[in-house]
């Protein structure tokens, strides 16, 4: 399956559209791991759990898309984009 950011593939063309896919996931992190980040802001630096936090969910985002295509009989997934937003009470 070609994954690609850009509007078509590289050297490819688009025959036929099938329609849309996506990949959602919700994460949220261990109480421990928020406490920790709420440390490392008041002296700055990564916040390594909500990277990891997020790069999974990313990842995981991206098998469904990529389960939604194969779905559909896509050969290609063009135009993908992500976002990330912060849910909180």
């Amino acid at each position: 399956m070609i994954l690609v950011t850009t509007e078509s593939g590289p050297g490819r063309r688009t025959i036929r559209t099938l329609g849309i896919v996506k990949g959602n996931t919700v994460r949220a992190c261990h109480v421990g791991d928020d406490l920790m980040a709420f440390l490392k802001n008041l002296v700055g630096g990564e916040m390594g759990e909500y990277t990891e936090v997020m790069a999974k969910a990313r990842e995981q985002a991206m098998d469904r898309m990529t389960e939604e295509a194969r779905a559909l009989a896509a050969n290609a997934i063009v135009g993908i984009r992500f976002e990330t937003s912060h849910i909180t009470q």
